[in-house]
């Protein structure tokens, strides 16, 4: 029978018993933030903070497709990229990395990229890292693709705050946060879309009209809070990895627990609760530097009914760095072998 040493077992009830804290402080539903919804969060930490590039002494890339609300026309679907590592540039240890991010949701489409910068300090044991993000929103509307129905009651054809031109827009972004991992824990704040930026969306003048439209859209601030954990059980090779992640604009809340298992590093089973919206299966493989991961969500909301439910599938690779002066793995000419 496997069991939990007794100072894990402390640490795994103070995990939980600050994440029980933090969904009783914001249980409020959240449906509408512009940021992409991924359930394996844990795996794509720089999308959400910028500090979390170069938080390991790999250097890794990741990429990933979310299918969501399978069975619903229009419904979303995003693509993510990701790339990060360390760096040791004047006695001092940083992170840099590269981010991508496209969504569609029925006849728009958002694109952001951004550049991300961090700094490691040494702190209670563990390393503090800040960082920040620079980078720009695109956004546009396939208003030439709008269709209204003869028989809508809701709808005017000729309504002029409908576009019917393609529209496009874009603004420059910027994100910020703070990093902290522990050989117990892990932990970070974050928040996306700090300027607020207003995107105009534009288009050419329509037939016959000498003015041109503009449509304005705003990215709200929003704020992330994520933890977590390695556990191993004592005379195993099983570890168990809770993590929590707590997002909110201001206006909704919505919080997300994870349970997962690793076997010997290599296979990891979980299972998740996003607070009223779905049940989350997850199920992932490390090997040789590789990593893929899926998971499915089923709907526990109205949203069912219409729904199948969202899939989820990343694929990753990293490299061990050495930032030594001196590293033994360093090539030599083949010349002087």
């Amino acid at each position: 029978m496997m069991r939990l040493h007794p100072v894990h077992m402390t640490r795994l009830l103070r995990f939980a018993s600050v994440f029980v804290a933090a969904v009783i402080a914001v249980g409020i539903d959240c449906y509408g933030q512009m940021d992409a919804q991924f359930s394996q969060y844990y795996e794509m930490p720089t999308y959400y903070n910028p500090a979390a590039a170069g938080s390991t002494e790999y250097l890794r890339v990741r990429g990933g497709t979310r299918i969501q609300w399978v069975g619903i026309d229009n419904a979303p679907r995003t693509i993510v990229m990701a790339a990060d590592m360390p760096l040791r540039l004047f006695k001092k240890n940083f992170g840099v990395g590269l981010v991508m991010n496209q969504e569609n949701i029925g006849l728009y489409r958002t694109m952001s990229l951004g550049a991300q910068l961090s700094m490691r300090f040494k702190l209670f044991g563990g390393e503090l890292t800040p960082g920040i993000q620079l980078g720009f929103i695109d956004q546009s509307f396939k208003g030439s693709d709008v269709f209204i129905p003869g028989d809508d009651d809701y709808h005017e054809d000729n309504d002029d705050a409908i576009p019917r031109n393609d529209l496009r827009g874009h603004a420059f972004d910027l994100a910020a946060g703070v990093w902290y991992t522990h050989k117990w824990f892990w932990a970070s704040v974050s928040m996306t879309h700090l300027t607020s930026p207003a995107i105009t969306l534009s288009s050419e003048a329509s037939s016959g009209s000498s003015a041109q439209q503009d449509f304005e859209f705003t990215a709200g601030r929003t704020f992330y809070f994520m933890a977590g954990s390695n556990i191993p059980i004592k005379n195993t090779l099983f570890e168990v990895m809770p993590s929590v992640m707590v997002k909110s604009d201001f206006t909704f809340t919505v919080s997300e627990l994870t349970a997962r298992v690793r076997y010997n590093k290599f296979l990891t089973f979980g299972v998740g609760y996003r607070y009223k919206d779905a049940l989350i299966a997850t199920v992932a493989a490390d090997y040789r530097n590789f990593y893929l991961g899926y998971s499915y969500d089923y709907p526990t909301g109205d949203i069912a009914r219409a729904s199948r439910g969202s899939h989820e599938i990343f694929v990753g690779y990293r490299v061990k760095l050495n930032k030594g002066d001196k590293n033994k793995h360093r090539h030599k000419n083949i010349r002087i072998m």
